[in-house]
């Protein structure tokens, strides 16, 4: 089946969407520059004295979003024709639903640019309703608040679940490529679960850079883990990565032993099972990998399964399927470029990246890890991986933990997020819960002796450090 969708690209979409509210207003402008000491610092003065704030989203033109240098004519076509794939808005003719959470990569993945996470202005909003569509928002989706997806943390009968458990339906759309008005199921009920604490939030993960992560050998993440283990150890710091075992069960087509790395909670082996997984229980389009609907009632099944296959009979790269483009784009993409004197200049970049490292930050998020030599996509090879992550999972305490087991990731553990690319975010940690980054580091301080957070030492080394070098730090962060 071929794939057109409503539009081609989101741009038509986000006319309607962003109308009234901008980009600008998530960057920061309320926060001050102040110059002391060769530092030209953000933050702001009050009466008690400097005091270190967020500097906020970086301004300007994205710093993310291109293709890989050093690719081949045939790999910037196949990047290209993944890019426009990845834009395209989906209907309930092409297999969208019957339940969903959005309807194209694009929508969730675009801040700052295509490939990142979630934009200024939510598009969950509008698409509750679109084309009528008989969906009630829930009440943790807001027009300047992050996309998320729901998981339970239970089934009723007490057993784990874990599961996404998607926000909308198609019951009751019409759009230009079908009819769903004669389905007629139900989101589920929200409230009911919130009310019974059974109730999380993830929000998108940017993919820029992914196909360096997923190159990177896992021998150089098990030498990183082992590096610095007396600086570790000294801080509480273990870490753990979270390999694809069938003693776990069987997580996300892999059971081979290797280290899983995409997603919240590494539970992710490749860019094909992340572009697989999302495209069906984000969308509801089943695919080569994920055949089967999540709802199967006949009377909203409007588009032959799998959805999304490969197409022998069509020419050149239009033969690939949906997912095997949207890996492809994901792989070649660029990782996000840092900026030597954004926010604060480069005094206080420099002296923050120091600080990075002296407190310990850089012990979990480091800086940066290398791929392999043997990858058949030169542009992948031997190359460096800035990417501020060990790629390991650890426990980050009660504070933070989602009590949702994935693998052989935990209730409190996560991945340690990358940090590249974090200048131009604007909401932090897995649920999104804030857009302050000085909130989001604080938030990974929580608990204490089984239960604390291997991140406590090094918040408290971080809270220790003077106004001024707090600055910097936030500074450097924001810088990347």
């Amino acid at each position: 089946m071929t794939k057109t969708g409503l539009v081609f690209g989101t741009a038509a979409f986000l006319l309607v969407i962003v109308s009234g509210v901008s980009a600008r207003d998530f960057r920061g402008e309320h926060h001050r520059s102040s110059a002391r000491n060769g530092h030209d610092h953000t933050g702001g003065w009050s009466r008690g004295g400097f005091t270190a704030e967020d500097p906020g989203v970086q301004s300007g033109d994205p710093h993310a979003g291109d293709p890989l240098p050093g690719l081949t004519d045939s790999q910037l076509a196949l990047f290209n024709a993944g890019k426009a794939r990845f834009e395209v808005v989906q209907g309930v003719g092409n297999g969208l639903g019957p339940r969903f959470n959005l309807n194209g990569c694009a929508t969730c993945h675009m801040q700052p640019a295509v490939g990142g996470t979630s934009p200024p202005v939510n598009p969950q909003v509008a698409i509750a309703t679109a084309f009528g569509a008989r969906n009630d928002l829930p009440f943790f989706i807001e027009e300047n608040g992050p996309v998320r997806e729901a998981r339970f943390k239970y089934l009723p009968d007490g057993e784990r679940d874990g599961n996404v458990h998607n926000l909308f339906v198609i019951s009751g759309r019409i759009d230009g490529t079908g009819d769903a008005s004669g389905c007629d199921i139900r989101q589920p009920n929200f409230y009911r679960q919130a009310g019974r604490d059974n109730l999380i939030f993830r929000i998108p993960t940017p993919v820029f850079g992914a196909g360096l992560v997923e190159q990177v050998p896992d021998s150089v993440i098990l030498d990183d883990h082992r590096a610095h283990h007396g600086k570790k150890s000294a801080l509480g710091i273990k870490g753990r990565p979270n390999r694809i075992r069938v003693a776990e069960g069987a997580t996300n087509l892999g059971s081979d032993n290797t280290i899983a790395r995409f997603g919240w909670k590494a539970q992710n082996k490749s860019l094909l099972a992340f572009a697989g997984e999302a495209y069906n229980v984000e969308m509801g389009i089943t695919n080569e990998l994920f055949q089967t609907e999540r709802d199967e009632k006949v009377d909203c099944q409007l588009a032959a399964t799998p959805n999304d296959v490969t197409r022998p009979d069509a020419a050149g790269l239009d033969m690939l399927s949906d997912i095997n483009t949207f890996a492809a784009f994901m792989r070649f993409l660029a990782p996000p470029a840092p900026s030597s004197t954004t926010p604060g200049g480069k005094a206080s970049i420099d002296s923050g990246r120091i600080l990075f490292e002296e407190i310990g930050c850089a012990l979990c998020h480091t800086p940066t890890l290398t791929t392999g030599n043997n990858a058949t996509v030169d542009a992948l090879n031997n190359q460096p991986v800035p990417l501020y992550s060990d790629l390991l999972l650890h426990n980050m305490g009660p504070g933070l933990a989602d009590d949702i087991v994935q693998g052989q990731a935990g209730p409190h553990e996560f991945r340690t997020a990358p940090l590249w690319g974090l200048g131009e975010r604007i909401f932090f940690l897995h649920d999104g819960r804030t857009a302050d980054l000085l909130e989001a580091i604080s938030a990974h301080e929580s608990g204490s002796g089984a239960d604390a957070s291997e991140a406590n030492a090094v918040i408290r080394a971080f809270n220790r450090l003077d106004e001024e070098k707090k600055q910097d730090l936030l500074n450097f962060l924001r810088s990347l």
